[in-house]
């Protein structure tokens, strides 16, 4: 069963996905934003060509817990999503994962430029990660 992780941002999205078996999480693209059309068919083609079974969706979250515009925005786009081709779709708290990619790459010794291009990615990851973590504790 693969899942996809997304990190929806405004003007990127991070997308991870799982190996077969659920275990770990690999990051493989970061979309730039167009539209809502040309993006959700952006990523049903991954959906699709990975044969995927559910969307791991970044929630941001305040540190208080409370879902602010940017969250109000990833359930938008979510919803839109389901609108599009009707994954199932769970969120995932997304609090500080920006932060431990930008950690993660700055300790990799990697470029300002690098990071930028790559951080997306790498925050879908730990997305994606982390609920794999939490699924195999179950």
């Amino acid at each position: 069963m693969r899942i996809i992780g997304l990190d929806i941002g405004t003007k990127t999205i991070g997308v991870a996905v799982s190996d077969p078996l659920g275990l770990t999480a690999q990051g493989i693209t970061t979309i730039k934003r167009k539209n809502f059309r040309a993006d959700i068919e952006q990523v049903k083609k991954i959906y699709d060509e990975y044969n995927a079974e559910l969307i791991v969706a970044g929630l941001p979250k305040n540190m208080n817990g409370t879902i602010g515009p940017s969250g109000e925005m990833a359930i938008d786009f979510c919803e839109k999503i389901i609108k599009g081709f009707n994954p199932k779709i769970e969120y995932w708290d997304e609090r500080l994962t920006t932060v431990a990619a930008h950690r993660a790459m700055l300790e990799a010794d990697l470029s300002r430029e690098k990071r930028k291009k790559l951080v997306d990615k790498v925050a879908a990851t730990y997305i994606l990660q982390g609920y794999l973590d939490r699924i195999s504790k179950l």
